[in-house]
């Protein structure tokens, strides 16, 4: 494979420049001014809603969407995309239902709400656990993959990708949450244009392949020739059937999945959190918007990867050592083709992805800490400006674990979807500690910490009492229903729970959505409505 040209580099300085120097210049402006801890972790009142939509994006696509999502297309096809559409549909729901809660309470992190709807402990413990699992899993697990993909594609050692991708996600955390949000706007711009010159390299070695006419006739010709990479609910037997098991993708354990996952994760719900209702709903529609796309640049670049192997192409990028074939290949063996400037573009919008998601992450590890930690049982007198110090401080010693752990991970096999299974096992659990606690009065903290404590334990035997294994999201779904079940009786047996119910302020009037807002969802459910049964 030829590497990255020096008008490559050159692309690539430039993105970085400007973000960097951008997030730079925002650090030094509030450093020599006072800086309250609303506006350094949630940047109140000061993101746009195209800020927040950004920003909910680039925090969540990383490398393993451009890497591991093409890789899927290679083998499974576009199935994979019902992670991204129906996130779409998820955020409506999150928008709606789930974002005017916290912000009529008032709430900040997610730990806050669990001390003020349960108690204390049920907080301290589920804060502790996500600092665990933001450092110790999620962070290096991103810095792992992306300085694996950064190296792949050029050249450049690993423990060098790794340091590189950790400062440069530095320079952009130390700023807060506004420095974050706006320049994810610039990584959302850029990661979409590198992503749109790779799946157009791709659909036009296909159409040149078959005669075509440019990248619309190899759109066609891909599903021509690949028409069972064109299927989105798989049925039982399918290969693929334990990773997308069929009707749970669209009415079981995705939804658990992906309402914990946009709407109780501080990763992802901080973003809105500072924003007023209608900006923070209007940026979690734009985010539903860009999801939509996503599948686009990601996932149908796998699938013309995977024609084009069969047809005799990338016989050797797309095997390893053993001769093995590596859907993972994918991406980076069409990085690759790509002309000198664009592939330094679209290894640009590989870096934006990552470095934004680091940042995203670790700006809430440093939420957490300084909020629920630091001010609430280590200096409770703490002022705004020590607890931002601490919040910095935080980044500066997270990145600090995660790059002493990152290396480790080499060792490994299939590290990514280990972490992924293992880590979501408190999914069920956490998500039936919020939904509760956000909709039912009665719900109690006895409950909660029950629920807390079985999570895994429950999840552990749906793993391995069966001789047939039980596919993920079914295990997500039917581990929901007995915690949220085990809760309800849990609060109905406290018969004190009846006379002194400790809910949230709710009003129907949080739940009111404006004209615009009702027309646009509508064509969000419209556009996956219509994409589901076309590729049924």
């Amino acid at each position: 494979m030829q590497g990255l040209q020096r008008i490559d580099y050159g692309v690539f300085l430039i993105y970085f420049l400007l973000v960097s120097s951008y997030g730079y210049w925002i650090y030094r402006r509030k450093k020599s001014s006072e800086t309250n801890t609303k506006d350094f972790f949630l940047a109140e009142g000061s993101l746009t809603w195209w800020a927040i939509g950004a920003s909910l994006i680039a925090s969540n696509i990383s490398a393993e969407h451009f890497i591991g999502m093409s890789g899927s297309g290679f083998a499974m096809g576009l199935a994979i995309s019902s992670y991204e559409w129906m996130s779409a549909a998820t955020l409506i729901i999150v928008a709606i239902f789930f974002i005017p809660i916290y912000l009529k309470n008032k709430i900040y992190t997610m730990p806050q709400f669990l001390s003020q709807r349960y108690n204390d402990t049920v907080a301290t413990i589920m804060a502790v656990f996500w600092l665990l699992l933001y450092v110790f899993v999620n962070l290096t697990s991103i810095l792992y993959l992306g300085a694996l993909a950064v190296e792949t594609i050029s050249g450049v050692p690993f423990t060098t990708c790794m340091l590189g991708l950790a400062a440069f996600a530095i320079f952009i955390t130390l700023g807060g949450m506004k420095v974050i949000g706006y320049t994810d706007l610039i990584q959302v711009v850029v990661l979409i244009m590198g992503g749109v010159a790779v799946t157009f390299l791709a659909l036009q070695m296909v159409s040149d392949q078959w005669g075509g006419n440019g990248v619309i006739d190899g759109l066609s010709l891909l599903h021509t020739h690949a028409n069972g990479h064109f299927h989105m609910i798989f049925s039982e037997g399918h290969t693929y059937y334990y990773e997308l098991p069929g009707m749970a993708v669209l009415f079981g354990g995705m939804w658990i999945n992906n309402l914990n996952y946009w709407g109780c994760n501080q990763y992802i719900v901080q973003r809105a959190l500072g924003a007023d209702l209608p900006t923070a709903r209007s940026g979690i529609l734009f985010a539903a918007f860009l999801k939509l796309v996503i599948p686009l640049i990601c996932v149908i670049p796998g699938i013309a990867a995977y024609v084009l192997y069969q047809n005799g192409a990338f016989q050797q990028e797309m095997v390893d050592a053993a001769g093995k074939v590596k859907p993972d290949h994918a991406y980076p063996t069409l990085m690759n083709l790509l002309p000198s400037g664009l592939k330094g573009l679209a290894f640009a919008a590989l870096t934006a992805a990552i470095v934004a998601s680091l940042a995203g992450k670790c700006n809430s590890i440093s939420t957490i800490f300084s909020l629920d930690i630091y001010k609430k049982f280590l200096n409770k007198d703490a002022s705004e400006k020590q607890t931002v110090l601490i919040g910095r401080i935080a980044v500066w010693v997270a990145f600090a674990i995660a790059l002493l752990i990152t290396p480790q991970l080499r060792h490994l096999e299939q590290a990514y979807q280990f972490i992924q299974e293992y880590s979501n096992y408190l999914t069920p659990g956490a998500f039936a500690l919020f939904f509760l606690g956000l909709f039912w009065k009665r719900t109690t903290s006895t409950a909660a910490l029950v629920a807390a404590s079985v999570s895994i334990p429950l999840a552990l035997l749906f793993k391995w009492l069966p001789d047939t294994p039980i596919p993920f999201l079914h295990r997500t779904g039917w581990c929901f229903l007995i915690l949220a079940g085990l809760m309800i009786i849990i609060s109905l047996l406290d018969t004190s729970s009846k006379f002194n119910p400790k809910g949230l302020v709710l009003t129907r009037s949080m739940f009111r959505i404006s004209p615009s807002f009702v027309v646009f969802s509508a064509l969000v459910w419209g556009i996956i409505a219509a994409l589901y049964t076309v590729f049924w």
